[in-house]
């Protein structure tokens, strides 16, 4: 019982935004991690480059502030493996990553 009165009263929990910031900000990463199963071209290139920028920020944000926010640093830990995922699909349907054969076909349906 202790446990759980230190939890609900420390600086980071439940009663802070510091707790339902991260919770709220868990729809991010689901949702990069259901898109997974759309095809590469439906990826917006620019977007998914902004949020690994944006997650990498906050990551060290979330380390650097006190107290600690250990909550979102996983969050955003998570968005920022789920969107370098996603760029990587990306930048290989886009031929930069060594498959020609994706380009290729790309450009043979554009004509």
């Amino acid at each position: 019982m202790k446990i759980l009165q230190n939890f609900w009263n420390s600086p980071i929990g439940p009663k802070t935004t510091h707790f339902w910031g991260p919770v709220v900000g868990w729809g991010i990463p689901i949702a990069a991690m259901v898109d997974t199963n759309k095809p590469p071209e439906l990826i917006s290139g620019n977007l998914t480059t902004v949020m690994c920028v944006y997650s990498a920020l906050f990551m060290r944000f979330a380390w650097m502030v006190q107290p600690r926010n250990l909550h979102l640093l996983a969050l955003h830990a998570a968005n920022e493996s789920v969107q370098l995922y996603q760029l990587s699909r990306w930048l290989k349907f886009q031929g930069f990553l060594g498959d020609k054969s994706l380009q290729q076909k790309n450009e043979e349906a554009e004509t």
